[in-house]
């Protein structure tokens, strides 16, 4: 993915933004599902009275407690997480691609550069994005019958005059450690699968189902290598948010991310840090897809507005 002719740099800004819109628009469903499964000390299983035991059930119980609009809830805050990091994220790796010509032989290392870009541009859209992805997963977290945020105005009021500005960022050292691998890798793996297809299909340019395919597996692979950092990240997210949780069961209190790591581990068992991976993976594999398929196809836009 590197700057062909006709782009600008800021091109690649603006494709990410409206990748980073429509991608949070289609997947957001699955998002509200994972993340209440991420959350949930209960086991995820029809043999436990737990309160989500699928994700069918989950859907079913959201939907009837709450109403059909709540698998959007978080939205708005979401949306900007996903235009500030898609904006971010997609500007910094074309630039360090950019920079990286001048530097590396083009055949030579080649992986290792997708990686590092993927990388760096994935904790900087991470630290940008950071603040509207906690705002989100309180308004995600919190119970409906007992609700302590009214918006996300509402929530960003709240955190500040009661955790201070450091409340916001709460979990990002496990999100930076977790992204930067998984960042990495998709990118590395977008990047791998897109030219097999290539070579296969003798074709010069991405097309749209080149995208989708190659989005997919390289967001199903990645996804799957990090997810116990993901879990730890949510869960981080809601300590102090005691009040906010109940009726959803046990309230699940650690102090960093080993702790995190570990007391999952000790009271839920080893398979929970694996909780919720099965819509984790069915949203990596969507989102990754529609990201990647988005930024291409508005680049083309972009380019075709300009002629």
């Amino acid at each position: 993915m590197l700057m062909r002719r006709n782009e600008y740099s800021s091109d690649h800004a603006v494709a990410g933004a409206v990748s980073g819109f429509m991608t949070r628009l289609t997947c957001q469903p699955i998002d509200v599902i994972k993340i209440r499964f991420q959350l949930q000390v209960e086991p995820i299983s029809h043999d436990h009275p737990s309160k989500y035991r699928s994700i069918l059930q989950a859907t079913r119980t959201i939907i009837k407690e709450e109403g059909i609009f709540s698998l959007w809830k978080g939205h708005a805050p979401a949306q900007l997480l996903s235009i500030a990091y898609g904006t971010a994220q997609f500007y910094t790796y074309n630039k360090i691609m950019e920079v990286s010509r001048n530097f590396v032989a083009p055949d030579h290392w080649q992986n290792s550069v997708h990686f590092v870009a993927g990388a760096t541009a994935g904790c900087i859209g991470t630290i940008v994005s950071f603040p509207f992805d906690t705002v989100r997963t309180r308004l995600v977290a919190q119970a409906h019958h007992q609700p302590v945020y009214k918006g996300f105005t509402s929530v960003y009021s709240l955190i500040l005059r009661t955790e201070s500005l450091r409340g916001f960022y709460r979990g990002l050292s496990p999100t930076l450690i977790q992204i930067a691998p998984h960042t990495g890798l998709q990118f590395v793996f977008y990047d791998l699968l897109t030219d097999i297809y290539k070579s296969i299909t003798e074709g010069s340019s991405t097309t749209v189902i080149n995208s989708l395919i190659a989005g997919s597996v390289a967001g199903l692979l990645s996804k799957t290598a990090v997810y116990p950092l993901d879990l730890a990240r949510k869960r981080l997210q809601i300590q102090g948010f005691e009040h906010g949780r109940v009726g959803f069961g046990s309230f699940f209190s650690c102090h960093g991310l080993l702790d995190c790591l570990m007391k999952t581990a000790k009271t839920e068992g080893l398979r929970a840090l694996f909780k919720g991976l099965l819509p984790s993976q069915l949203k990596a594999a969507a989102t990754t897809a529609l990201h990647f398929t988005f930024y291409e196809q508005a680049l083309v836009l972009l380019q075709y507005l300009r002629v």
